[in-house]
C-alpha cells in the first residue's frame, strides 16, 4: 500500500516528500481533532472507582480504619502514613 501511494504521488522525489509529509499530517489531524474525540465517551480511562465499602473515606468509624494509636507514628508534618518507611526502603549500598 505504501508503495503504491509512492509510486502515486507527482513532482519526483521533491513532491513525493511533501506529498508523504502532507499525507502524513492529515492522517494524524484527522485522528486527533475528529477520531479520538469520537471514541474518547467509548473508553474506559475516566470510570475510576475508588473508595470505601461503607462511610466516608478515612472516617474513623467505619470498618476497617485502623483505630487510634495502632497505627504506625505520625510524620515530621503530623500526617500518619498507612505503611512503615523503613521496609520500603533498599538497604544501603556497602562503602567501596
Amino acid at each position: 500500500m505504501y508503495a503504491w501511494i509512492w509510486r502515486k504521488l507527482p513532482f519526483g522525489l521533491p513532491g513525493k516528500l511533501a506529498g508523504s509529509v502532507l499525507l502524513t499530517t492529515a492522517a494524524v489531524a484527522l485522528l486527533w481533532y475528529v477520531i479520538f474525540p469520537w471514541a474518547e465517551p467509548l473508553l474506559p480511562f475516566d470510570d475510576v472507582q475508588v473508595g470505601q465499602e461503607t462511610g466516608d473515606p478515612g472516617d474513623p468509624s467505619a470498618p476497617g480504619y485502623p483505630p487510634p494509636g495502632d497505627g504506625p507514628a505520625p510524620t515530621e508534618d503530623g500526617h500518619d502514613l498507612p505503611y512503615d518507611t523503613d521496609e520500603n526502603n533498599p538497604p544501603p549500598s556497602p562503602e567501596e
